[in-house]
């Protein structure tokens, strides 16, 4: 049994209500290769379902999920849009639940890929049922952690879904969702875009992250700030969102977190500068996109206006991997910023928030008929 996570005892991160925050931020490369066991057992049945969905004429895949379930498919769409000929978006649930006539064609077949960690998120619900009564034809493809969520059970008893479920650790206990986002995510990689070498490789360098980087990460999250940004392009600004969302609730809001792309920062948000902004730069693995992220690191740098700014790399002296690969990579590294952050603010990182006023599964949302309109 181990005894520490995150280089911190479990019984001093029990005291401070940080056990499952730390224990599933460490545990996800085992559960990347648990995750990519899955897929690979349950191959046949995938291929099976989604053989004659794919072949469809006018395809559309919309990979949608609310929050950091919603990350997930931000991240993964540019990349399955480079690799596969398949045309592919990310819509979140929220998007669709508030305006399903303006992302749901009517006569567009469509497979919707529904991320959930709990699947018993009101929207997540509302959009599965929205695109079955919106669509001509529709088919759902459900990856979540939860077996006895709403959307597993739904999923299980459809001709027209699928439901893949995550590694039962990923289920996360803590309050933000870690090893589930990278998991279901992974998934889907491995479903789509398969790539035992890339996946082995950064499950090795995050292995290598959690063992040797974390004073350094540690020391960074002590420095004077008030502000974050994080910059990613391409399939990194999913992550990027990702990140900022983390942060924000690790902390409880006490720090100002920002998400964009290096172009982008330069058009107005950029202000939001001063000498408590730090800023984190997930840099891209292609040779033509890191030419603007190096632009943009060295513009900051120079101009000294930063209290920091990092330039998240990872070693791919042995396999090169993809921005959506080494992305996660990126993620974990700001997890545990996050996780440091909000131990130094005096927080209980598995329930940040104890007022209420935030939720691990969201609350309170009232789901309207579409035939109010």
């Amino acid at each position: 049994m181990m005894t520490q996570f995150l280089s911190l005892d479990v019984a001093d991160l029990k005291q401070q209500n940080a056990y499952w925050t730390a224990k599933e931020i460490s545990q996800q490369p085992e559960s990347w290769c648990n995750t990519a066991a899955i897929v690979e057992n349950h191959r046949t049945e995938i291929k099976n379902f989604l053989a004659p969905i794919l072949a469809l004429k006018k395809l559309q895949i919309v990979l949608t999920g609310a929050g950091t379930s919603a990350y997930v498919g931000e991240a993964l769409a540019p990349h399955l849009t480079a690799k596969t000929d398949l045309d592919v978006r990310a819509i979140s649930t929220t998007d669709i639940v508030s305006n399903p006539l303006g992302y749901l064609q009517k006569t567009t077949p469509t497979l919707l890929v529904s991320y959930a960690r709990s699947g018993n998120s009101p929207e997540s619900v509302a959009a599965v049922d929205l695109a079955d009564e919106v669509l001509d034809q529709c088919y759902h493809l459900v990856i979540t952690c939860n077996e006895q969520g709403e959307l597993a059970k739904r999923a299980n008893n459809q001709e027209n879904s699928f439901c893949l479920l995550m590694p039962k650790e990923t289920l996360d206990e803590s309050f933000a969702m870690t090893s589930s986002f990278s998991s279901m995510l992974i998934s889907t990689l491995c479903i789509f875009t398969p790539d035992v070498n890339q996946l082995a490789h950064l499950a090795t360098q995050t292995e290598q992250l959690i063992e040797t980087q974390l004073q350094s990460i540690k020391a960074f999250t002590d420095s004077d700030m008030e502000r974050l940004v994080i910059l990613g392009a391409g399939s990194l600004l999913g992550y990027a969102k990702e990140a900022a969302l983390k942060c924000l609730e690790l902390t409880n809001g006490d720090l100002i977190s920002y998400f964009e792309t290096p172009l982008g920062f330069r058009h107005g948000p950029k202000t939001i500068i001063n000498d408590k902004t730090a800023v984190l730069l997930m840099s891209s693995s292609d040779k033509y996109s890191s030419l603007y992220d190096t632009d943009l690191y060295n513009e900051l740098v120079n101009d000294q206006q930063c209290s920091a700014v990092k330039k998240l790399t990872v070693d791919s002296e042995l396999v090169e991997l993809d921005d959506v690969w080494q992305g996660l990579y990126y993620i974990v590294y700001c997890q545990i910023f996050a996780f440091f952050k909000s131990i130094s603010l005096g927080l209980t990182p598995d329930n940040p928030c104890p007022t209420g006023e935030v939720n691990r599964v969201v609350k309170g949302v009232t789901i309207y008929p579409l035939t109010s309109r």
